[in-house]
Order: structure tokens, then sequence, then C-alpha cells
């Protein structure tokens, strides 16, 4: 044998050896680029994180039906605490649940913490939602499914509102859609219609919160006139936009 296929010989060797010794599939492995189904699991979600939405309307706009005092201290003080609170919860407790309904829709394995902040973060970005500086009387697909709920507007208003008058201490009452129907109820504490353990479940349309911190500033323990004059600033172009 010459010296040239000699040199052949041993490096075909010396490769054949280092195949067998790592294994085909690490080889092959190794050398395919990257597909769309790889990315995929290699993706992981992060857990779930709350913020405060940012307000559509200044703190005195609501007046005179809600004081700009009364705004600041629930927005700011309030509700910043919730978010912060439930954030630290997440974190704490090791809670991976990256969408709200899935946080919500499992919250009964949760700690107090994680569920009375949670409730708390979400239901105030709803809340803030639910109102503007100058309300008008639903119309359109809201009212339609209003009239065909509770038989006119008037007698929606009156059965919401009694919810919320009926709620005993702090809570929240609420519209929702349920299996096409819409439906009143409400919830103690931070709970919401989203939470697996709520004896009120649905799809939630429109929220009052009836914390004594939500009117008592303004309206001391005279929670009918802050329901009253709530109606006054009812987003519901909102209210509409969650209807299916």
């Amino acid at each position: 044998m010459n010296k040239t296929n000699r040199r052949k010989f041993i490096k075909r060797s010396l490769q054949a050896s280092v195949y067998t010794a790592i294994g085909a599939p690490v080889i092959l492995n190794a050398c395919s680029p990257k597909t769309e189904s790889n990315e995929k699991e290699e993706e992981v979600s992060a857990p779930l994180s709350f913020s405060q939405i940012a307000l559509a309307y200044s703190y005195d706009s609501l007046e005179p039906n809600i004081d700009a005092m009364t705004m600041d201290i629930h927005y700011n003080k309030h509700h910043a605490a919730y978010v912060k609170n439930v954030n630290e919860a997440i974190a704490e407790d090791g809670i991976e649940y990256a969408e709200v309904n899935d946080f919500f829709g499992n919250i009964s394995k949760l700690s107090i913490k994680a569920r009375n902040n949670g409730g708390g973060a979400w239901n105030h970005n709803f809340f803030w939602q639910c109102m503007r500086p100058e309300s008008s009387e639903p119309t359109g697909k809201i009212l339609e499914a209003i009239n065909g709920s509770f038989g006119s507007v008037e007698k929606f208003k009156e059965e919401f509102t009694n919810a919320a008058m009926k709620r005993f201490g702090s809570g929240w009452a609420w519209l929702v859609e349920d299996a096409g129907t819409l439906k009143i109820g409400s919830t103690p504490n931070q709970d919401n219609p989203l939470m697996d353990l709520s004896e009120f479940k649905g799809k939630p349309l429109l929220g009052i919160d009836v914390w004594e911190h939500a009117y008592y500033l303004h309206y001391q323990n005279k929670r009918n006139e802050y329901v009253g004059n709530w109606w006054n600033t009812v987003n519901w172009d909102f209210v509409a936009s969650n209807l299916s």
C-alpha cells in the first residue's frame, strides 16, 4: 500500500470510529436545523403579571357623581396596592398561569393573597372602563340584549341596583353574559364571576364597586345615592364591546 492510499485508509478508519463512539442519532440531531415545531416546544410562557390600566379620563371628570379625591385615592392607593400584592403572590407562590382565565379558573387552588389581590387588580381595571365622563343610554345590540333579558332598561337598572344594595358588606354587583343570556348578581370582597369558586359566574359586561372606599368620602354611608348617581357615568360602549 503506497503512502497516499495508507493515509486515506487511516483517515477513513478514524472517522468511522468517532461516528460509532458518538452515535448516529446525536450527530444527526446536532446537524439538523431547528424546525418550527422544535422552536414552539422550546417556548415557555411567562407567568401572568398584573398592571394598572391608564385612566381614560381625569380624576375630576366624573364629578359630581364621583369626586376627584375618591378617584385619586381609589386608583393610586387601593388599586395600586392590589396590583403590587398580587404580583408578589405570583412570585412567592410560584404561580405559573400565563392567562387571566386560567388564573381565575383555578383560583380555588391558590393562596388567599393571590385570590383577594388578583381579584382586586382585575376588578378595578374593569371598573375604570365601565365609566366615562358623559354617559348616555344603551343602544344597539346591548339595548336589545337588555330588553330581551329584563324587559326594559328601567327594569334592568332596578334589578342591578337591588343587587348592589343587597350585597352585605364589601363587594361588587355585576351584569354578566352566561350561555347567551344576561344575568345580574353580586360577589363578596374582591371575588368576580370568572373565579371557579364564585357562586355567581359568567362573562362580565358591567360591574360596580360597592366597597365603602369607592364612595365614603363623598356619600358617607349612603350607598343608595352613590349607586343612583353612578348610572350617570356608565360607559355603554364598553359594556356593548364585552357582549359576544
